[in-house]
């Protein structure tokens, strides 16, 4: 099977040049300074219209700022805005993640109401203003993941997968480390999941290295901002 090249696009503008190089999924942003933020109606109905034509797929980054991933009431409002928002302009995903603070050690957990409420969001019934079903969407948990012990991001892999979540991108370890350095860890975290959903790496993975990454972890799908190369 094709290695399946997942490009980060922070808006249309580069999206035809990365499908014609071979990016076979969008994801689609704002924002990638703070590393992505929710792009917006205009967008993300331009990149469907894109996409489509290419008969590749389109995943919308909800998230309403840069910053941590612990979200109020209001923020999370916003989220679920925003997954309505893409799931009616015919995106085939979804991307968040939300984290909470253990009531007992602290340690950074994910908020498992604030997801299963966003998961529902993406994968339960829903009519448009015409009373038609509007088709279930896929979820990527984020980087988010990323911040947690990988004690708990073993356990935050069962809770997803019970949930229905499709994919979690990981970098497999602290953001600007080499990928390199991370590939026992992602090892673990594939050989956990065992199918039960995709991990996903990126964060360092290029159009250079990508075929060695994903050999060396067993993977068919990689992500990057530089997973084709553009001009």
């Amino acid at each position: 099977m094709a290695l399946l090249r997942e490009f980060c696009a922070e808006n249309v503008e580069r999206v035809p040049a990365a499908l014609a190089a071979g990016a076979g999924r969008i994801e689609l942003c704002d924002n990638l300074a703070v590393g992505g933020t929710s792009p917006s109606y205009g967008v993300i109905r331009a990149a469907v219209g894109i996409v489509r034509e290419a008969g590749t797929a389109v995943m919308a980054m909800a998230r309403p700022r840069g910053g941590d991933f612990v979200y109020t009431a209001a923020e999370e409002q916003m989220m679920l805005d925003d997954v309505a928002m893409a799931r009616s302009l015919g995106v085939d995903g979804v991307v968040f993640g939300c984290l909470t603070a253990d009531a007992e050690t602290g340690e950074a957990v994910v908020d498992r109401e604030m997801t299963a409420r966003l998961v529902e969001a993406a994968h339960g019934p829903v009519t448009d203003e015409s009373g038609t079903e509007v088709p279930p969407v896929m979820v990527t948990f984020h980087m988010a993941f990323d911040e947690l012990t990988e004690e708990r991001q073993r356990e935050a892999i069962g809770f997803l997968s019970d949930l229905g979540v499709e994919r979690i991108l990981t970098h497999g370890g602290a953001a600007g480390t080499p990928i390199a350095d991370n590939l026992d860890h992602l090892r673990r975290l594939i050989e956990h999941a065992a199918g039960r959903l995709t991990i996903l790496p990126g964060g360092g993975i290029t159009f250079e290295n990508a075929e060695s990454v994903a050999e060396a972890l067993g993977v068919q799908e990689v992500h990057g901002t530089k997973i084709v190369k553009l001009g």
